[in-house]
């Protein structure tokens, strides 16, 4: 089903709540990232957005288009290239470029502000979802953090 060459794209603007509900979610506060002052005096000159907050663009063009919903990851690279400044809008390109095995494929994945500028090069290797199966999720009662099942 799957082959070398399929690709697939998905384009996001990066706003400045984007950044603030990253840091919110993840803890990463960096003035770099949330703080026009500090990142006045920096090389950029402006704030820039996380890097995995632009390489989550990458997981939705996997998740949401190739190879879809049902997909699993099971490793990605990053090499970050560019800043991403806020107002960007970034396009998240991947392409097959090894279909593995039945149960594998290795995707390019690059991102792209409005400009053509590389920000993001990488690559994945994800799992497709099963064709014509019911993927029915299973739960074990287990504890996790906090002692409730």
């Amino acid at each position: 089903m799957f082959k070398v060459g399929d690709s697939a794209e998905f384009r996001k603007v990066v706003s400045e709540e984007d950044v603030y509900l990253f840091a919110g979610i993840t803890g990463d506060r960096n003035p770099m990232h949330t703080s026009r002052e500090f990142a006045a005096k920096t090389r950029f000159k402006e704030r820039v957005a996380h890097g995995l907050l632009t390489a989550g663009t990458i997981s939705a063009a996997i998740g949401m288009k190739l190879p879809g919903p049902g997909c699993i990851y099971l490793s990605q690279t990053l090499e970050f290239k560019a800043p991403v400044f806020l107002g960007d809008e970034i396009t998240a390109r991947v392409e097959i470029v090894e279909v593995i095995s039945g149960k594998r494929l290795r995707f390019r994945t690059r991102c792209f502000n409005q400009n053509q500028v590389l920000v993001i090069d990488g690559e994945a290797v994800i799992v497709p979802p099963s064709e014509g199966k019911d993927d029915k999720t299973t739960t074990t009662n287990t504890k996790w953090e906090g002692g409730k099942k």
